[in-house]
């Protein structure tokens, strides 16, 4: 039996008049074949008497293929790594494709978490930033990063610290102050604690009704915020980005220090996740940021100086400076000197 299309061309080049020999030479077949197949009425069957069944294709071979064990080793390590940090590292061993190969083939060997069950809500610019500290494990010890996100651009900043304390929130927020060039109206905090660890000791408290944290806001120009009770639809903002700070920058990397992951956070920040397609808004949060910039409030003219003293960050010069505070060095003289002393005192 002769395929559907081999009868399909024998039909046409006979109707255009086409000799058997000149046919047999076209279809790549002897004379004698296309003889038979007229004897045989093959050529008289109807064409669509059966469905067209096509064999699977052969695999073709790709720039990627030398690179999926590296892909796959890595994910297996670190299940989170992103797309574009597994993009990045197969340049590096040589992978001389596109993006678009490397994001498919991710995806296909690591499920996609479920959508988020939650209805987002969007704020108008300049209005809201969102606030939280996030928990990173480092071979020199735990790290505390703050994280602020502006509401309309997403527009991010990341900051990491040795502590939760109520100095760190202040200087941290300062500094993003700055990284933004304004102020959001308000900011929205998930009732976090004013001071975590203050001299070896937990302090109680909320930033929104510590007296301190209500002049430093005052001084900024913020409202405080808490976001419950809707948290569900609010909270989101500052919470993806802060997965997305481990899939994307802090998975797999090796640093060398505090000032290390710092420097390279902050690099990161503005190349990457700052100028990325957001997957939410489907715009850039550089983009966005230009139409929130005019929205925000300007800069205060000096930093807050706290009225009550705070426990600054600590650092290893002024802990060895503390430790020898401690200590008094006493002289040590003979028995018989102090009996000479305390004679002579009449």
């Amino acid at each position: 039996m002769i395929g559907r299309e081999t009868r399909v061309l024998l039909r046409h080049y006979l109707e255009q008049g086409l000799s058997k020999a000149a046919v047999a030479r076209r279809c790549g077949v002897s004379e004698r074949t296309v003889y038979r197949w007229i004897a045989a009425g093959q050529l008289d069957r109807e064409l669509d008497d059966g469905p067209v069944r096509y064999g699977p294709r052969r695999p073709r071979p790709s720039r990627l293929d030398p690179y999926k064990e590296i892909i796959e080793t890595r994910l297996e390590a670190y299940p989170d790594l992103s797309a574009v940090r597994l993009f990045e590292e197969i340049r590096k061993a040589g992978y001389e494709g596109g993006y678009d190969q490397v994001k498919r083939h991710v995806r296909e060997v690591r499920p996609q978490p479920l959508p988020e069950p939650v209805r987002r809500f969007e704020t108008p610019p300049g209005h809201q930033g969102q606030v939280d500290f996030a928990e990173f494990k480092t071979p020199w010890g735990k790290r505390h990063a703050l994280v602020v996100v502006l509401g309309y651009s997403r527009l991010m900043w990341v900051r990491y610290y040795e502590r939760q304390t109520m100095a760190v929130v202040m200087e941290g927020l300062e500094s993003a102050f700055r990284y933004f060039g304004g102020v959001p109206s308000e900011l929205l905090f998930d009732q976090m604690r004013a001071v975590i660890v203050e001299d070896n000791r937990e302090v109680g408290g909320r930033l929104m009704e510590n007296t301190e944290f209500l002049r430093f806001a005052h001084h900024w120009g913020f409202r405080i915020r808490a976001c419950r009770p809707y948290r569900a639809q609010t909270k989101g903002k500052v919470e993806r980005p802060v997965s997305y700070i481990r899939r994307s920058f802090f998975y797999g990397r090796d640093f060398a220090s505090d000032e290390d992951l710092n420097a390279r956070v902050l690099g990161w920040l503005d190349r990457v996740a700052n100028v990325r397609v957001h997957g939410t808004l489907k715009e850039r949060p550089v983009d966005r940021f230009e139409a929130e910039r005019p929205h925000l409030k300007p800069l205060a003219r000096w930093p807050y100086r706290p009225v009550t003293p705070l426990r600054p960050e600590p650092s290893k010069e002024r802990d060895e400076a503390a430790a020898d505070s401690r200590f008094v060095e006493v002289e040590r003289r003979p028995l018989a000197e102090y009996a000479k002393i305390a004679g002579g005192v009449r």
